[in-house]
C-alpha cells in the first residue's frame, strides 16, 4: 500500500512534483520493480489533485522508463536499468545530488574513461581557429582565477571538458556531458578544495590545450587518460 509514503501535494507545478515525487518513490525502492499502482482516481484522492495532474505525470514517468501504462490495467513500475532513457539517466544523476550509489559510481567512472580519451583525439583531429582560442581563452581564466573560488575553478574545468566535447564534432556528446553537469561538478568541487589539485589540472589542461593545436590525437588521449585517472585518485581518496 502507497497511503504511509504519500502526502497530498501542495504547489503550482503539480505534474513536475508528481513526477519528482515518484521518482523518488521507485528510485529509492519504496516503491518496487513490478508493483502495481493504484489508479489514477485514488492517486487523486489520495494526493489531493485532479486526475489530468496524474495522468500527465504518469505519460512523463512513462516517457522516462519508469513506469509501463496498459489501457484498463493501470501503470506498473518498470525495471529502470532496462526500460530508462537519457531523460531517466539525468533525472537520476539529481535525484542522487552527488551522492552515488557505488554501483553508479563505478559506472560513471568506467564510461568517462572509456568515451573523453576518445573524444579528446577527436578534437585534436576535428579543432577550429576558433576553438584554440577558447581553450587558451579558459587556460587564462585559470591562472587568473583566486585559488580559493572553488565555484569558478570547478566551472572553468567542466568548461575546458565541455569544449573537448564540442571540438570533437560530435554532435551528441556534448548533451551527454551536459547531462552530467550536476555530479561532476559536485564531486569535482570537492577535491578542488586542495590547492594543489587545482595546480596539476591546471598544468594537465595546459599539456591537452597544446596536444589539440598541435592536432596529435593519440597525445592528446594519453593526456586525456592521466587527467581521469588523477580524478580518479582524488576521488576515491574523498570518498574512501
Amino acid at each position: 500500500m502507497l497511503e504511509p509514503l504519500i502526502e497530498p501535494l501542495r504547489t503550482d507545478s503539480l505534474k513536475d512534483v508528481f513526477v519528482l515525487r515518484f521518482e523518488e518513490l521507485i528510485l529509492s525502492g519504496k516503491v518496487k520493480i513490478g508493483e502495481k499502482l493504484p489508479s489514477e482516481r485514488e492517486l487523486a484522492l489520495q494526493l489531493g489533485v485532479s486526475r489530468p495532474v496524474v495522468h500527465e505525470g504518469l505519460v512523463e514517468l512513462a516517457a522516462r522508463g519508469l513506469v509501463s501504462l496498459k489501457p484498463r490495467f493501470g501503470a506498473t513500475v518498470n525495471d529502470y536499468r532496462k526500460e530508462g532513457s537519457i531523460t531517466l539517466m539525468a533525472s537520476l544523476i539529481q535525484y542522487q545530488k552527488g551522492k552515488l550509489e557505488p554501483e553508479l559510481l563505478e559506472s560513471l567512472l568506467q564510461i568517462r574513461m572509456l568515451l573523453e580519451p576518445a573524444f579528446a583525439k577527436l578534437a585534436a583531429q576535428n579543432r577550429t581557429p576558433e576553438q584554440i582560442r577558447e581553450f587558451y581563452g579558459i587556460l587564462e581564466k585559470e591562472n587568473a582565477v583566486d585559488s580559493r573560488n572553488i565555484q569558478a575553478i570547478t566551472d572553468l574545468d567542466f568548461e575546458f571538458h565541455l569544449l573537448i566535447a564540442v571540438a570533437s564534432g560530435n554532435t551528441v556528446y556534448p548533451l551527454l556531458l551536459n547531462s552530467f553537469r550536476p555530479v561532476y561538478t559536485n564531486l569535482s568541487g570537492q577535491f578542488f578544495k586542495d590547492a594543489k589539485v587545482f595546480a596539476v589540472v591546471r598544468n594537465y589542461h595546459r599539456n591537452m590545450a597544446a596536444a589539440i593545436e598541435s592536432g596529435k590525437g593519440s597525445k592528446a588521449m594519453s593526456v586525456m587518460k592521466e587527467i581521469l585517472q588523477h580524478g580518479e585518485k582524488h576521488l576515491r581518496k574523498m570518498i574512501g
